[in-house]
């Protein structure tokens, strides 16, 4: 018997994984996942056979909890013990040890686990919500884009709200919740409140907008990320003003320009301030100026690039980021290979480092080579871990953290690219593992890491390129 985890299922009421053959004694093989009620484990005959045959079917209890197992070889199975010859039916529950024989020694063994945690919960917990209650209160149809306020907690569509808030500022003083009229003092987006968006679509397309519609609305989205907004205040003084008054208001301040006009620009009481990531500090949401406050990658607001265009130096006063921690992916320079690259796997960023190595160039070389290839579509971006993907160019601000996560993205092309025969030695002669990059057994068992490629598109497992 080669290889195990060739399965057949009667039943698709569950399609996400939850429960496993894991911790196989045998490097060379992988952990068996279970993603359906009912399910026909099989293995090879011989090594060089396609015929197959079924050694053991597993059947999930009604507690969710355990399964029934039953031999369908012809060879008897040991399970905790207890020998298992064909037809024979037992209980198994998480951590009960499989052994493919009536011996240990010399014998496949697996572990058997239950994944009781998000995998298994997302199938079984059910929310149920009234329509009404996600519908925005502006527009009266299903949030899109759903942002909510605080401190009220209310939702509203990202469209609608950016224009509520728009006009507020034009006309008032105060920014007052559409729905309950309190006065708002900060704006985000809710992505937990989106998926309960999306789910209520699904479930109901006859509440889905046009095209145009939700193409018009987006044309108002202007929150991107948290947004602090600062609302007018009235002062109604009972004593004369005196210098202290002016001491105490510039401790106030959120941002430099709150106080100094800078490039042009002041802010005003109803500026809109946005938090930086990076440094914590304020800055002006600015919708008339070209310069990015948002890393497109991650949607997440820097300061660094406004206020290198805006002139303004560091000071005690106010936190502000360098020029370094938010810049064009084509300036960032990098000298090591990520930590995330390769899904973690330091054996595989290794033979990366000596790939390049190789070739006689450096990363950074390899990695201004393939932002060319970026540049010119030459990529599937379908994999790439960060959003806007279809957007992002040598010239996209980056924070660094999304700098990371696109070098690891394009140093899976590098190597999936390179001529088997150009590896180092000891990666030519490697298998594949059959969950190339998805695989999960790579993170907690050295051996395998070691033993099988994992640069490579998943051939079992639900995986895509």
């Amino acid at each position: 018997m080669s290889e195990i985890g060739d399965c057949s299922s009667s039943s698709k009421s569950f399609q996400q994984i939850w429960a496993k053959l894991a911790e196989p004694s045998d490097s060379r093989y992988s952990d068996v996942e279970i993603s359906s009620n009912e399910l026909v484990v099989c293995s090879e005959i011989t090594s060089s056979s396609p015929g197959k045959h079924e050694w053991c079917k597993i059947m999930r209890n009604s507690d969710l909890s355990s399964a029934t197992m039953q031999n369908k070889s012809s060879n008897a199975i040991l399970v905790d013990g207890i020998v298992l010859r064909n037809e024979d039916v037992v209980d198994i529950k998480s951590g009960t040890e499989i052994i493919l024989g009536l011996d240990r020694a010399g014998s496949l063994s697996y572990r058997f686990k239950v994944i009781l945690g998000q995998e298994s919960c997302k199938q079984q917990l059910k929310i149920s919500i009234d329509i009404e209650d996600a519908k925005c209160c502006i527009c009266l149809n299903i949030w899109h884009d759903v942002v909510t306020v605080a401190p009220c907690l209310h939702n509203f569509c990202n469209g609608c709200f950016s224009e509520w808030l728009r006009r507020s500022q034009d006309k008032h003083t105060n920014v007052l919740c559409p729905n309950c009229r309190a006065v708002i003092q900060f704006v985000g987006r809710n992505h937990y409140l989106h998926d309960i968006e999306q789910s209520i679509l699904q479930a109901d397309s006859s509440l889905r907008r046009s095209d145009e519609e939700v193409a018009h609305l987006d044309s108002y989205a202007s929150i991107k990320s948290n947004l602090v907004i600062r609302n007018g205040k009235k002062l109604h003084r009972k004593r004369a003003h005196s210098p202290l008054d002016n001491e105490n208001a510039n401790i106030e301040l959120s941002c430099p320009q709150c106080g100094t006009e800078f490039n042009g620009f002041h802010c005003n009481q109803n500026t809109v301030h946005l938090p930086c990531q990076a440094c914590g500090g304020m800055m002006p949401l600015r919708t008339d100026s070209s310069v990015p406050q948002h890393c497109l990658g991650c949607d997440r607001a820097f300061c660094g690039a406004y206020w290198h265009a805006q002139m303004v130096t560091r000071s005690d006063l106010h936190p502000m980021c360098g020029p370094e921690t938010f810049k064009p992916i084509s300036e960032h320079t990098i000298s090591r290979i990520p930590f995330l690259a390769h899904e973690t796997n330091r054996h595989e960023q290794d033979i990366t480092e000596r790939c390049i190595s190789q070739t006689g160039t450096t990363l950074q070389d390899v990695i201004r080579d393939w932002i060319g290839k970026l540049n010119n579509r030459e990529i599937d971006r379908s994999r790439m871990p960060l959003n806007h993907a279809e957007l992002i160019s040598g010239g996209t601000h980056f924070c660094n953290e999304c700098y990371d996560k696109l070098v690891s993205f394009l140093l899976y092309w590098f190597r999936i690219t390179m001529p088997k025969f150009l590896l180092p030695a000891d990666a030519r002669e490697r298998d594949d593992c059959w969950y190339g990059y998805a695989c999960r057994t790579q993170h907690h068992n050295e051996e395998h890491a070691r033993k099988r490629n994992h640069v490579c598109r998943p051939s079992r497992g639900g995986g895509s390129t």
